[in-house]
């Protein structure tokens, strides 16, 4: 049984959404959405509750939230940055990239620093190929990436 619950405005928004689309399995990528707006986050309770409101089954949800590497499926710091792991991204740089950031940040791919402000993720194409290397860092990409520009935004980020 789950115990997360939508607060006020994503229930709203939840029952808006049930009036504009065709049927409920439909709302499953904007469900996950608020929930992960709502929590920073996506547990496995929250995805439980999200089956019960779609009349699907959690491992439906679960398929659907760790198939996009946009949906996060445990904590993370407050700077996510998520750094292109593809061909593209490799041949311009990202390996020297992400050495440089994981040894700056003390800190491995899929892991957090023990101050909570970093967690450093690899993912697939961030569709930037044109403008490798690139990272996401939260909402935001970062494209055309080299060492001085990424250890600036650190020195930023880290005020």
């Amino acid at each position: 049984m789950s115990t997360f619950l939508f607060n006020q405005d994503n229930e709203e928004k939840f029952s808006a959404l049930l009036e504009r689309y065709p049927d409920k399995s439909s709302l499953m990528l904007p469900s996950l959405w608020m929930v992960q707006y709502q929590e920073g986050w996506i547990s496995l309770d929250a995805m439980q509750f999200v089956a019960k409101k779609l009349g699907c089954s959690a491992m439906d949800v679960y398929s659907v939230a760790s198939f996009y590497s946009m949906f996060l499926l445990q904590p993370i710091g407050t700077h996510h940055i998520q750094l292109c792991k593809t061909l593209s991204c490799m041949l311009a740089g990202s390996k020297t990239l992400q050495e440089h950031l994981q040894n700056r940040l003390g800190i491995k791919a899929g892991e957090t620093t023990p101050d909570g402000k970093f967690t450093l993720s690899l993912v697939e194409c961030l569709g930037s190929c044109g403008t490798a290397p690139c990272m996401r860092l939260n909402d935001d990409y970062i494209e055309n990436l080299t060492l001085e520009k990424l250890d600036a935004l650190l020195e930023e980020l880290s005020k």
